[in-house]
């Protein structure tokens, strides 16, 4: 049996929604649509647009999560949201947090006008060494990575320079699949 590499199930950079760094969060949510309306119909749609800097390397990445974090700018003074959240923290802690920070207590429209020119660069993430794969490494190494990292995409190098995106949703179509082939 043929052994499955990253690369057999990336999607290339050219498919995939990018926007600069300066870039305001408008622009990047227009590339965003841009993208999912040229990307083939019959995969998943993008959640997130890869952010690259005035040398055209990608530097970051905005998702869902990143721009509705960046609504509420009380989040800074957390850190690492990120480790955080994954520690098990109790409903009455997460409640206390929000009482105690008054978060969430503009109008939903006041801070969309408040974010809507701010710059990618501001409220992307900048992903670390452990959320990056080779393009030849194996489907196993990846599903390891994505697993320990909870992560819902990896991007995808060739010597050292990203070349893609490994998202979760496409190794979890492809994982479906070949559990539906395998009914007796």
């Amino acid at each position: 049996m043929k052994q499955i590499k990253v690369k057999d199930l990336l999607v290339h950079l050219e498919e995939y929604a990018t926007v600069n760094e300066k870039s305001s969060l408008i622009e990047a949510i227009e590339a965003l649509e841009k993208a999912q309306q040229g990307f083939d119909s019959s995969h998943y749609t993008h959640r997130a647009i890869l952010v690259y800097d005035d040398n055209k390397r990608i530097v970051g990445k905005l998702s869902q999560w990143d721009v509705i974090k960046g609504l509420e700018p009380k989040y800074e003074a957390f850190g690492d949201i990120r480790s955080i959240s994954l520690s098990g923290l109790s409903t009455e802690f997460i409640r206390s947090m929000m009482e105690k920070r008054s978060l969430w207590q503009d109008n939903l429209d006041d801070i969309c006008n408040r974010i809507a020119n701010k710059k990618v660069k501001e409220v992307m993430y900048r992903p670390t060494e452990g959320e990056m794969i080779d393009e030849d490494a194996t489907l196993g190494e990846a599903l390891h990575i994505l697993i320990i990292g909870h992560h819902q995409s990896l991007l995808v190098t060739r010597e050292g320079a990203i070349v893609g995106i490994l998202r979760l949703v496409d190794v979890f179509k492809l994982v479906c699949e070949r559990i539906k082939s395998c009914r007796i």
